[in-house]
């Protein structure tokens, strides 16, 4: 299992075939990753659902893994 570090920051910049997503941790490497539309589009999703927002998506989701 991969271990558990604090944010410090990440950047997301659009590519042709989806989005370039760069997480950095306190304490941690930085870390590049290569999301599609519909994947960026079910984060989304998932973070609405975490705040307790309405989104598009179908209501009622919990710990939905992505």
């Amino acid at each position: 299992m991969a271990k558990l570090l604090p944010l410090q920051s990440f950047s997301l910049q659009e590519t042709d075939d989806g989005y370039r997503l760069l997480v950095s941790a306190i304490g941690g490497e930085s870390l590049y990753v290569s999301i599609t539309a519909d994947q960026m589009d079910d984060i989304i999703d998932s973070l609405e659902n975490a705040m307790g927002g309405e989104g598009e998506g179908e209501e009622g989701e919990d710990d939905v893994e992505y």
